[in-house]
């Protein structure tokens, strides 16, 4: 195909990264494409306190509707579905293609986010709704303070967020949902110098209580809480950068140079899939700066 018939840009993902990348080009008037696969984080934000600008917070799927409703207002509209494949052609542009079809631009722009590893229990989203359950505490650690909390990973796993928790609340526990919590003598004296208490003995199972989480213990013991973090990780959605050879962290994540570049010529990144801090101000940063690189690059 014709690199001079091809879209400037290509962005994959349309939550806070990609809308804001979005707004960035369209302001450049750059002619390019924007896919949404409908499964942006924002989704399950019930409400954000440290976005700056709101000052009585605001909920993830209000913010996504003003970032999307800014991309309309300079008449983009976003694609919807999936992407099915992203391939590097021989002149250096990006083959999109998805949904029987298919795009080509010069330059890309993946924002394609990850996705929370949920504790396995029923009504799981509607605790995640209502606050009861959460996975960000450098976002919402603030309002669990005083409360009763517990922090749920593989083994020892959660320790690290645990501890930094502990700065919000009194009453915090470390717990396992698999294999018994075995620590060494420095965890050990992390833990006594925090006050952390631990339970050793693993989860059998997990229930959403209405106004907190009742965790079933296999000794039989039960513990209640009125906020559990999920500490189980995340799955990061950088499958088709790690399959152009793009440079990647051991779990997953994009790393990238000042620009927002991969180590793939042309193919940028923003957003969590990026190796970094995954926070709605930093994403929308990175998508800035990205935006901005493909603009002057293309200027060229």
């Amino acid at each position: 195909m014709d690199s001079s018939a091809a879209l400037d840009c290509a962005i994959i993902g349309a939550g806070a990264a990609g809308l804001t990348a979005a707004t960035y080009l369209a302001r450049f008037r750059r002619r390019f494409v924007i896919f949404d696969g409908g499964s942006s984080r924002l989704l399950s934000v019930p409400t954000s306190h440290n976005y700056p600008g709101y000052t009585d917070g605001i909920h993830g799927k209000d913010l996504l509707a003003r970032l999307r409703a800014q991309v309309a207002g300079y008449g983009v509209d976003v694609t919807p579905g999936t992407v099915d494949g992203l391939e590097r052609l021989p002149d250096g542009s990006f083959m999109v293609r998805g949904e029987s079809r298919q795009w080509q631009a010069r330059t890309a722009i993946l924002a394609t986010g990850v996705v929370d590893v949920e504790p396995d229990f029923p009504d799981v989203k509607e605790a995640v709704a209502n606050g009861h359950v959460r996975y960000c505490p450098i976002c919402d650690g603030f309002e669990a303070t005083g409360k009763r909390v517990a922090v749920a990973g593989r083994g020892k796993g959660g320790l690290g967020e645990a501890l930094f928790v502990r700065n919000y609340t009194e009453d915090i526990v470390l717990l396992s949902l698999t294999e018994p919590i075995v620590l060494d003598d420095e965890e050990r004296q992390r833990i006594d110098r925090a006050g952390l208490r631990v339970i050793h003995t693993p989860a059998a199972r997990l229930a959403y209580a209405g106004d907190g989480i009742e965790v079933h213990l296999q000794d039989g013991g039960r513990e209640r809480v009125e906020v559990l973090y999920g500490a189980l990780g995340t799955m990061v959605n950088s499958g088709m950068a790690q399959l152009l050879g793009a440079e990647h962290a051991p779990d997953g994540c994009l790393l990238v140079d000042p620009h927002q570049q991969t180590s793939v010529d042309g193919l940028y990144a923003a957003g969590d899939v990026v190796a970094g801090l995954n926070q709605i101000a930093v994403a929308m940063g990175q998508a800035a700066i990205a935006a901005t690189a493909v603009h002057n690059r293309l200027r060229g």
